[in-house]
């Protein structure tokens, strides 16, 4: 297997990719997505390593305005241009000698996830989509990881965003949303255990990268607001979905909704004693998900 450093272009903006070949001859490929505020080298790159191995050309991504991508200003999430990358991606492994351009699949990972699924339902290039720890990040900042905030926490988001958007226009700095606290403890108060699990890997040596932000621009928030990536889950039909995840993810009811929106063969794989964050790193539950993601993607793309 080889890995490089490739770039391609996602509605005028240059994406930072590696590129993963295993030593076959032209074959199936994958596009890999990171969770929200993470990057290529992170959780996202290690299943495209993996999936590599097991014979799949894969390319992991850096989002735009996002990682080593290009955009202006940085820390920018917007779900349009998040589910235009993936596109992009496909149309860049089309382009490769050592893919088969009819046999490319999605493999989206938390945020990705949800931003894979709309992707796969507007390309009918991709031949099957999965998703480990699916999230949506707009249902995420509307009702909280676990799906019980206070709708009142989301008014107060997006009346920051608001004074953001016209602090801007005054030539003023907007700030930005930061997304951890300053330590696990507090992570915890706010997030219970899985925003403690949560500060390990993006703050703590667990996963820490310096290219992951892990802060928003405040105008990310109010595009969020009316976006609805499971949306188009039904458009993905007759095409296959399968969701890996966490049986103890906090997060699973977002997967569990896209599933029930599937109109062709759908399957939740459960990965026994898993919580949400820990299919980001932990091997000895991120090999179970490999074993299930090469056995499907196999069969289907």
């Amino acid at each position: 297997m080889t890995k490089t450093t490739v770039t391609f272009t996602s509605a005028g903006l240059d994406i930072a990719a590696h590129l993963y070949v295993p030593d076959v001859a032209a074959g199936p490929a994958l596009v890999v997505g990171h969770p929200g505020t993470g990057v290529k080298e992170q959780t996202s790159g290690t299943y495209a390593r993996l999936m590599a191995e097991r014979g799949f050309v894969t390319l992991a991504f850096d989002a735009a305005y996002q990682g080593e991508s290009g955009g202006l200003p940085r820390g920018l999430e917007d779900p349009a241009q998040r589910i235009e990358d993936f596109k992009a991606a496909v149309s860049y492994l089309t382009t490769r000698p050592e893919v088969d351009a009819d046999r490319i699949g999605l493999l989206g990972i938390c945020a990705s996830g949800g931003y894979s699924l709309a992707a796969a339902a507007g390309d009918h290039r991709v031949k099957a989509v999965a998703t480990v720890c699916t999230a949506e990040p707009a249902r995420q900042f509307r009702y909280g990881a676990d799906g019980t905030q206070d709708p009142a926490v989301f008014q107060g988001l997006l009346d920051a965003a608001a004074r953001a958007r016209t602090a801007a226009a005054r030539g003023e700095d907007p700030g930005v949303l930061t997304m951890f606290p300053g330590t696990a403890a507090e992570a915890g108060a706010l997030g219970g255990q899985h925003g403690i699990e949560g500060w390990e890997y993006y703050c703590g040596p667990r996963g820490h990268h310096e290219r992951s932000a892990k802060f928003l621009t405040w105008d990310s928030v109010d595009k969020m607001a009316v976006s609805d990536v499971f949306h188009a889950v039904p458009l993905i039909g007759p095409r296959p979905i399968l969701q890996v995840l966490g049986e103890r993810a906090v997060t699973a009811w977002m997967g569990l909704e896209a599933h029930r929106r599937a109109t062709g063969p759908a399957e939740i794989h459960w990965i026994e004693g898993a919580s949400h964050v820990d299919l980001y790193d932990k091997r000895e539950y991120i090999d179970l998900a490999v074993d299930k993601l090469s056995g499907y993607f196999g069969q289907y793309v």
